[in-house]
């Protein structure tokens, strides 16, 4: 399955839902929001939002932090 993450092309062995995507690359669930197709996609519907072949992603890290 070819997914585009962030405007970069990556190669995934099987089908996918968005939270195992989100496993898989070693985000922590409670610190990414995801855009789906230029959709954002609720956290609690993560793990039935299924992905195809050639989905767009994008995917915010959020970081702490400040003085």
């Amino acid at each position: 399955m070819n997914l585009i993450i962030n405007g970069e092309d990556r190669q995934f062995e099987s089908a996918l839902t968005m939270s195992s995507l989100l496993a898989q690359l070693g985000m922590k669930p409670d610190r990414v929001a995801v855009e789906l197709n230029r959709e954002l996609v609720p956290r609690d519907r993560w793990p039935s939002t299924q992905l195809s072949d050639g989905d767009k992603l994008e995917i915010v890290h959020f970081v702490g932090g400040g003085s």
